[in-house]
């Protein structure tokens, strides 16, 4: 953004146009985004915006921008940390002869309750 700002200011001097160093560091701060509020409100409060240079004021931001780029670092290492994995253990079992076996009770269960169901319905009219 500063070297931005610093080409803006450079063609505009080109043009006659000139700036006081208090307009310049005064522009900076108005053009901040909304998250950068409270930072531009301690640097208003802080520091006389009419002698402060340009140089120090673009320090004092870059110094904050950092901080708050260390900060969402930081919170996102707490996020992917706080992320649970859950792992279920499986086992085969290779007995197939008690798998036949199973098989072949719940097939008989099932032609045995199918036998009844026929046979209820027959007597009560069913055909």
């Amino acid at each position: 953004m500063f070297s931005r700002f610093t080409n803006i200011i450079n063609a505009l001097q080109a043009l006659d146009k000139t700036y006081s160093n208090s307009e310049m560091v005064r522009k900076i701060l108005r053009c901040l985004p909304r998250s950068w509020m409270p930072k531009v409100t301690a640097i208003e409060e802080a520091k006389n915006l009419n002698v402060l240079p340009l140089e120090d004021l673009l320090g004092s931001l870059m110094t904050h921008e950092l901080s708050m780029q260390k900060k969402d670092d930081d919170e996102e290492k707490e996020k992917k940390k706080k992320k649970k994995i859950v792992a279920l253990k499986s086992s085969l079992i290779e007995d197939s002869k008690d798998d036949d076996d199973d098989d072949d009770e719940e097939l008989a269960l099932i032609t045995r309750k199918f036998k009844k169901f026929l046979a209820s319905k027959k007597k009560f009219g069913g055909k």
